[in-house]
């Protein structure tokens, strides 16, 4: 691992296990157990690279999350100007209403406004 790229993990791995937490809680409040076969977002599992910012010319650190299987199952991006998103599969029936689906959890905002959605969609009938 590069020292670019062990320094802006560093500098970002309070926030984004802050941003894990929170898509954790999100998907807890949902009705999901946490003793579940639904794995969870963490940090420190993710695979992490710096990308450059085509638009901004910034370093961004981005780092994505897989499966057992090595399928990609989500993503956590910061960007330069602080602001950061993150994506992480769910694919389950919504555990208490049974006319929804929860594809994911998002994820978006800055350090000390994070803000988390479940990506609902209508199960077919």
């Amino acid at each position: 691992m590069s020292d670019e790229l062990q320094q802006h993990l560093e500098a970002k791995r309070g926030f984004g296990k802050a941003v894990c937490q929170r898509m954790t809680e999100n998907i807890v409040k949902l009705g999901f157990p946490l003793q579940t076969d639904l794995s969870l977002p963490d940090f420190d599992a993710a695979v992490f690279s710096l990308v450059t910012d085509p638009f901004t010319q910034s370093r961004d650190l981005v780092g994505y999350w897989y499966s057992a299987g090595k399928q990609r199952i989500g993503q956590i991006k910061f960007h330069g100007d602080g602001s950061f998103y993150a994506e992480y599969d769910v694919v389950k029936p919504h555990p208490s209403n049974k006319r929804w689906f929860v594809e994911a959890i998002n994820a978006w905002g800055r350090q000390d406004d994070i803000k988390t959605e479940a990506k609902l969609l209508d199960t077919p009938q």
